[in-house]
């Protein structure tokens, strides 16, 4: 974790002072309380104010606030960016040129706006100017940014956010409100120790992060070489031993599977909590929570019909309760329950619903599509097994990252003191 010295827990006299449950070995000063505007200065950003400043592409992308978010750098992750003008770039120059590291103070009153009073790290050549809601942050010499960056995670932090935040339609925290808030902290050298103890266990979530997304990508290619693509009777990777099994067979999904919607569940009847007496419950975009009651006993493709999501493909086992916005997709002879999973997810399925406000599948477009079939159950049963161990690994990868992340908030808890640790 640290090569300079080890962790040691605080005894209950300790506690009453102002520092952490736990902290390396050879800091046993207080930590001080300052304001937020003593360890930093804050600009403004200045996105394009009029649509005459936008531009469909430009050498000028805006960083939006949806760009910010838990995590130490800045993750220009956007569908559609955009862009200004470079005059306009230019005139706003030095919010962008000044600063390396940026919080947004601004959201949407949206569930998918995103969070605010993260810090992150901007470290980019490219020709960015902030948008609105985003400030630029420029760290004096007596804060460790990094130290402030995990201290911007901590659920002191946080509620802190929460505490300041105003506004109706668009949640936002004032600057010179944010400036004003106080933090508690220590001397240079334990912030380094800190934000060195926390930044490697981030690297390590990085890095296995990065092999979570390899699997995932290695998975998406390897479908689309196992399946065949429309207008194709074959694939284009196929296992030695089928390949004089002949062509793939045309069918449409209503010739190899029954599709049925599930039952209606009251909202009130779904508990948040697992228990031994209920059963999963499965709703459009997956599990909903549990109940009493059951629908279905084995193994079922489930199929998302309702919402942005649509076509979401899920795979219910076991005793669980398909509700109404979920398609229950119950296999014919001779059709392996696992292949015709692999086989719905990678259809793409939202691209056949139907309506903007609120899109949809039916039951009838969903039975009118046409795919291509194995003859055999055994090749059926091969794609899937192949499939199914590439998301043994998945699932593998992903808990040891939540692992991780669990470590990680634990130490993040007893690092920085919270209310509690501090006497009166």
């Amino acid at each position: 974790m640290s090569n300079k010295a080890d962790l040691v827990s605080m005894n209950q006299e300790e506690k009453r002072e102002l520092k952490p449950k736990l902290r390396f070995s050879e800091f046993i000063d207080d930590w001080r309380i300052a304001k937020i505007g003593d360890f930093v200065e804050s600009y403004k950003g200045g996105a394009p104010l009029t649509p005459s400043d936008f531009l469909p592409y430009s050498n000028y992308e805006v960083i939006p606030k949806k760009a910010i978010s838990e995590g130490m750098w800045l993750k220009i992750d956007v569908e559609k960016p955009t862009y200004c003008k470079e005059s306009f770039y230019k005139e706003n120059l030095q919010s962008v040129v000044d600063n390396t590291y940026l919080i947004t103070t601004l959201r949407d009153l949206v569930p998918s706006g995103p969070s605010i009073g993260y810090v992150v790290k901007y470290a980019s050549k490219k020709n960015y100017i902030l948008a609105q809601g985003v400030y630029g942050l420029k760290p004096n010499k007596t804060i460790i940014p990094d130290f402030l960056i995990h201290f911007s995670n901590t659920g002191k932090y946080r509620k802190m956010m929460q505490s300041v935040m105003v506004g109706s339609t668009q949640v936002h925290i004032r600057n010179g409100v944010y400036l004003d808030l106080s933090i508690s902290v220590p001397i240079l050298e334990e912030q380094q120790n800190i934000a060195d103890c926390l930044s490697s266990i981030g690297d390590r979530i990085t890095a296995e992060t990065q092999k979570l997304d390899t699997l995932k990508a290695h998975k998406k290619g390897l479908m689309q070489q196992l399946f065949s693509t429309e207008g194709q009777t074959l694939p284009k990777l196929r296992f030695s031993q089928f390949c004089d099994a002949g062509e793939w067979e045309e069918k449409e999904l209503k010739s190899i599977c029954q599709m049925q919607a599930g039952k209606f569940v009251s909202a009130s009847d779904i508990s948040e909590k697992h228990e031994k007496s209920l059963y999963p419950c499965y709703g459009g975009n997956g599990l909903r929570g549990y109940t009493k009651t059951y629908t279905h006993l084995g193994i079922y493709p489930l199929i998302g019909r309702q919402g942005a999501l649509c076509g979401n493909v899920k795979l219910g086992a076991g005793q669980f309760h398909a509700t109404e916005h979920a398609v229950v997709a119950t296999p014919k002879n001779h059709i392996n329950v696992n292949w015709l999973f692999y086989e719905l997810d990678f259809l793409n399925l939202n691209r056949y619903a139907t309506g903007q406000a609120q899109p949809g599948l039916s039951v009838e477009v969903l039975e009118k599509i046409s795919i291509t079939v194995p003859k055999t159950e055994n090749e059926q049963k091969k794609i899937a097994n192949c499939l199914s161990s590439l998301d043994e690994l998945i699932a593998i990868q992903a808990q040891k990252i939540d692992t991780l992340k669990t470590h990680k908030k634990g130490l993040m808890q007893q690092l920085f003191p919270t209310v509690d640790d501090v006497s009166g």
